[in-house]
């Protein structure tokens, strides 16, 4: 599976994808990433990618040549890919999105390219006329799109299988199916009293099925507590999607 990152700072996403589930996952050869520099498909010696907005108003846009030039490189060297622009105008970001786009590893075009914006956002041209799908990370602003970059490719590769030690740890995550789309419950571990606090008799007998009884009781109440959107919800998020 290939993510290809359109960004103006490669440098702040490389150093991320070296390290964790990700860097575990590109040396097993389960997924490739490439960032590209959108400066490199600029037009002019000053590697100009930005311009002042028709209309007036505070703020730079980036101008719809260098990206939509950047596109037409990646895909001729490396096929199609499911496009999406991180834009705070998009699709909210889920689960459900994300385990749709693991499922593109399957497939005979498992490529994702992630479209980084910057200043006060994209020329509305360059996504139209690429057909962009939009997604977002949240309701709320960031200085650029590379955070929201990571956050997708880190979501969807731990979804892989073999980029975590346990398949269990991806399939019983907040938010999936196997926790009716709710949050994970409590964690423990070692020592058994700490600082007065001990861990729950339940976890320490070996009955698998008051333990499971348990967990399903916890993860209830905690998303009812913490969460209670998510109970208005159904598991299956709306899906199609673009942060900043």
């Amino acid at each position: 599976m290939l993510f290809s990152i359109l960004t103006l700072f490669p440098e702040a996403i490389e150093s991320y994808l070296d390290v964790g589930v990700l860097g575990i996952a590109r040396s097993r050869g389960l997924v490739q990433t490439r960032t590209i520099d959108i400066r490199d498909f600029s037009r002019d010696r000053h590697r100009t990618v930005d311009d002042r907005p028709f209309g007036g108003g505070p703020g730079m846009v980036l101008k719809p040549e260098p990206i939509v030039e950047a596109v037409e490189w990646i895909e001729a060297r490396h096929g199609p890919h499911r496009r999406i622009a991180l834009t705070p105008d998009g699709t909210p970001f889920s689960q459900q999105i994300a385990t749709d786009l693991s499922g593109l590893r399957d497939t005979d075009q498992p490529n994702v390219l992630l479209l980084c914006g910057r200043y006060e956002g994209f020329d509305e041209r360059a996504l139209r006329h690429l057909d962009f799908e939009r997604l977002s990370i949240g309701d709320y602003v960031l200085a650029g799109g590379e955070l929201a970059a990571l956050v997708v490719v880190e979501a969807v590769t731990r979804l892989i299988p073999g980029a975590l030690g346990d398949t269990r740890s991806a399939e019983q995550d907040s938010f999936t199916e196997c926790s009716s789309g709710g949050l994970d419950h409590p964690h423990f571990t070692r020592p058994r009293i700490f600082r007065g606090m001990e861990v729950p008799e339940v976890l320490l007998g070996g009955d698998h099925a008051r333990i499971a009884a348990w967990r399903r009781k916890e993860s209830e109440e905690r998303t009812a507590s913490h969460r209670p959107d998510l109970t208005q919800k159904s598991p299956g998020l709306t899906q199609k999607s673009s942060d900043e």
